[in-house]
């Protein structure tokens, strides 16, 4: 099975969380290279699991597989790429003041030079930086993330050609100039059929393929047209012996006939269930092979760990009154579904309720499907902040500054820095709100929120220097209220299945290293508790159960599950019976 039968150059994976970009573009890596093609294989997320799948560790330079002959891959860790950049930028600053360097060192202290570091990094693949390889494959963050990174090369491309002064979180806009040949080449890549092909990943189910359409009419926009149709873990109709096993063909077969307009005329494959996770060389090459693996149709071993109900989680969190629930969690395990279930819940509970995402990728309204008295629902809109941002910022400092001040301040705030900026006063407006009545925040995919959690950091970091030294000032800001135990509770929602489960413990980690504890783990969809006798469905639950255990026995505090259902939970009724309902069998 080849997803993209006349390969390019460039192959990105791309699509909503949790569909299987990932899995796909590493299979499509290792069936390149075992034609005797020379692959690098790239991953864009923040929390890529790579690793993981492939048993090797990521760096930002090439790291060859040992088991793939003729595969690289490397990982661009927004860290490393932002260290690596502010060196190269001060570097060229050699002849100027001290003053001078300490400015652009403090101008490149924001989370924006992170991100536009990460692109750096990306565009400089694109412009000839991966001379050794035949053919590079990105595996993308969730869709999000990617049409922003996407969308950088025309948005730096058009800034920089007529500005050479001034200043940006990228340091001064004259230094800039050197990167704007390879901005453009980057641009001409993307844009060039010949070159560079889009894989859009989905599963058979309508969000995410409507998801998927979305992504294809903005990536035209953006010029990338050679678009390709990939969905993944299709469940074989002949194999649906079952009640669970014939709803879920039902559900699929319903979604791929009723695919949106933007997706109907690209070439499509359709990958198979497979009765085994993708991890390790061997079963990502079974994944794209054309024999059916052997199914064992030995029924799962006696649940043995207890999981309370999603409802329990819901009267726990009530208790507090008020306060900020944050939603984390790798994209596609179900955040978006379960925050606005949780909101719904509190609201039954007699609460107000502010519900809010932070996710690019907005699915709230299409989760709610409706108003509730008591619930306030919004979205921090990238571009609606932005432009807020801008005119707060030309109110403020226009009035005293004179006509050549006043430019360099507008080109500054043309610069596409601006937005992660804009975003995080409007997360922090968001976070403040719960001092009072319960915020309840769906967060983006895990590597977008870690770069959210990073500006939290960084104007902590900054209004604690710029405070040091004056007692009599109470200074509270953002990052003490998540690190707050009594303000802030994060939940991580994950699926019983390896690599989410590791996201999860990843994010996890990360967490604790910024001061903020996880209060509890939600597992979502859990075959566990269907009683399915389906030998496909039955082959994946031992894998299930060994997950299930891993996250009972250390990684999480309190421990709650939601069963996989016949129907997704969509509308207000679905949602409050949710959060209401304890779910016999919900133990795992």
């Amino acid at each position: 099975m080849n997803l993209v039968p006349h390969p390019t150059r460039y192959l990105f994976f791309t699509g909503k969380g949790g569909v299987g970009k990932t899995s796909l573009s590493t299979a499509t890596a290792i069936q390149l290279a075992d034609q005797g093609q020379r692959v690098l294989l790239v991953s864009t997320d923040a929390a890529s699991n790579l690793d993981e799948m492939l048993g090797v560790p990521l760096r930002n330079a090439p790291v060859a597989v040992p088991t793939v002959p003729g595969l690289s891959v490397l990982n661009i860790d927004p860290q490393v790429a932002a260290d690596q950049y502010r060196q190269r930028v001060l570097a060229q600053m050699a002849e100027a003041s001290t003053e001078e360097r300490n400015t652009v060192r403090e101008q490149l202290s924001g989370a924006c030079t992170t991100e536009i570091a990460s692109f750096d990094e990306f565009s400089g693949l694109l412009a000839g930086g991966a001379q050794d390889f035949d053919h590079v494959v990105f595996d993308t963050a969730p869709t999000g993330h990617t049409l922003r990174l996407l969308s950088l090369p025309q948005a730096w491309s058009g800034f920089l050609q007529d500005n050479d002064r001034g200043a940006s979180c990228l340091g001064p806009h004259s230094g800039l100039k050197m990167q704007e040949s390879r901005f453009n080449a980057a641009l001409a890549t993307l844009t060039d059929p010949a070159l560079t092909t889009v894989v859009l990943v989905a599963r058979a189910d309508r969000s995410a393929l409507a998801e998927a359409g979305r992504s294809a009419q903005e990536l035209a926009a953006l010029g990338l047209n050679a678009q390709r149709l990939a969905v993944n873990g299709v469940f074989p109709a002949a194999q649906a012996s079952d009640a669970v096993a014939a709803a879920i063909a039902r559900q699929e077969a319903a979604a791929l006939a009723d695919l949106p307009a933007a997706l109907q005329p690209l070439p499509q494959v359709q990958v198979p269930l497979r009765p085994f996770d993708t991890v390790g060389v061997g079963a990502l090459r079974q994944l794209l092979s054309d024999t059916p693996p052997s199914l064992s149709a030995l029924p799962p071993a006696p649940a043995d760990v207890q999981a309370e109900s999603f409802g329990a989680l819901v009267d726990q969190l009530a208790q507090a009154g008020r306060g900020l629930i944050m939603v984390m969690g790798k994209g596609g395990v179900g955040k978006t579904t379960l925050a606005a279930a949780l909101a719904v819940g509190l609201v039954q509970r007699g609460h107000a309720v502010h519900l809010s995402t932070t996710d690019p990728a907005d699915h709230l309204g299409d989760t709610l499907v409706g108003s509730l008295p008591g619930l306030d629902v919004s979205r921090i809109d990238p571009k609606a902040e932005t432009a807020r941002y801008i005119e707060k910022i030309m109110a403020a400092r226009a009035p005293g500054l004179d006509e050549q001040e006043l430019a360099l301040l507008r080109e500054d705030l043309a610069s596409p820095c601006t937005e992660e900026v804009a975003v995080f006063h409007a997360f922090s407006r968001t976070v403040a709100q719960a001092r009072s009545a319960f915020v309840v925040l769906d967060t983006a995919p895990t590597g977008h929120s870690l770069l959210l959690m990073d500006a939290t950091g960084a104007y902590h970091r900054q209004m604690t220097r710029e405070f040091e030294g004056q007692p009599a000032l109470h200074v509270v800001t953002p990052l003490m209220r998540l690190q707050d135990p009594a303000y802030t509770r994060v939940i991580l929602v994950t699926l019983p299945e390896t690599t989410p489960v590791s996201q999860a413990a990843a994010l996890q980690d990360d967490l604790r290293r910024a001061g903020v504890e996880p209060w509890a783990w939600v597992l979502n969809r859990s075959l566990l508790a269907t009683g399915t006798r389906n030998p496909l469905l039955q082959a994946r639950l031992s894998g299930e159960q060994l997950q299930v255990r891993r996250v009972a026995s250390g990684l999480a505090r309190r421990l709650h599950a939601v069963p996989w259902q016949a129907e997704p939970p969509v509308g207000l009724p679905a949602l409050q019976a949710l959060a209401t309902t304890p779910v016999s069998g919900a133990s795992s």
